[in-house]
């Protein structure tokens, strides 16, 4: 059998880390790790029938897809969806596309954003200021002189005050996120393997800011963050993420992965278009992965659970932001 660090040395993300597959199993969800592949097993509601997911592995080879196979049937699955940590290809590489029908695949409606902000921060600090923009600049300034401390702080403490701050957050924001069970049991998982790092911002002694930070591989990479209303004049986020790039140097760490984005130019009006322009403000790379792909195993099946899955998305939608 392969040992959690054995299996980790192959891991090219957090979410194909062998510690996110114990965090998913205290959440309550079956994970199957075979030939490489990291997959969690999902329930549909009502219905004997399950579907798979597995996020940021590498292309599946013919192997793999066999594995999948295997998986999908001893499981009852519908479909597996897989959504490579691979970047987008060039003009000359477009077959991809065939090569994954070929292979069994469909386009699927994306779990996990296609798109990212990555920065190479193996540059000197003032080189990686210099990329920024202006105003991004300004603001981290802004926070210096008002008196902003950015520390490192993994007390039981200072997780309470990031669990309240992620449901102020949450609510205000109006977007879908995780409870606060699962965000306890992230943490109580990653933090003692030492992925999960908590940053926090404090402003006149009060915790303003609070982001958790997964160091993996050569990576560190910025998935959950919250504040709170109060005190946004000092733009703490903006000091928030400078320290956690200088961090990630100090770690030994050749990128800092924002974890998601829009695409080029988004849509203005897009509800996640302040998060979009923060993380662009810092000269990272935009990154376009080759998106989300289902292995359908049970084909009539699985156009049933498509019309279900859209006629699911826009209720969400409508819910979420009302007419």
């Amino acid at each position: 059998m392969i040992s959690s660090t054995e299996w980790n040395l192959t891991a090219n993300h957090p979410m194909q880390a062998w510690e996110w597959g114990e965090f998913r199993k205290k959440t309550g969800v079956k994970v199957v790790r075979e030939n490489g592949l990291q997959v969690t097993i999902h329930d549909i509601l009502h219905t004997p029938w399950k579907v798979g997911y597995c996020p940021k592995a590498g292309m599946p080879t013919k192997e793999q897809v066999e594995t999948l196979k295997t998986i999908a049937h001893n499981y009852n699955c519908i479909l597996i969806k897989v959504e490579p940590k691979v970047e987008y290809p060039t003009v000359s590489d477009l077959k991809f596309e065939e090569k994954m029908r070929g292979l069994g695949f469909v386009r699927g409606r994306s779990l996990f954003t296609k798109y990212n902000f990555v920065l190479d921060v193996s540059k000197s600090e003032d080189e990686l200021l210099l990329a920024m923009k202006q105003k991004t600049r300004y603001n981290i300034k802004v926070a210096s002189k008002n008196g902003v401390d950015v520390t490192v702080d993994n007390s039981d403490a200072a997780f309470e005050k990031y669990l309240e701050l992620t449901e102020e957050t949450t609510k205000r924001q109006g977007f879908f996120a995780h409870g606060k069970s699962y965000h306890t049991k992230m943490w109580e998982t990653l933090h003692p393997a030492g992925i999960a790092n908590l940053l926090v911002a404090r402003y006149q002694g009060e915790i303003i800011t609070t982001w958790v930070l997964f160091k993996f591989g050569d990576t560190l990479y910025y998935p959950y963050g919250a504040s709170t209303r109060e005190h946004r004049e000092v733009m703490a986020n903006n000091l928030v993420m400078w320290e956690a790039i200088k961090l990630a140097k100090v770690w030994g760490c050749k990128y800092m992965d924002m974890w998601g984005a829009l695409e080029n130019n988004p849509n203005p009006n897009d509800p996640w278009i302040g998060f979009h322009n923060f993380k662009a403000g810092y000269g990272a790379r935009h990154v376009e992965y080759i998106g989300s792909f289902d292995y359908v195993y049970k084909p009539i099946l699985y156009k049933i659970f498509r019309v279900v899955e859209e006629a699911r998305w826009m209720w969400l939608r409508a819910t979420r932001n009302p007419a």
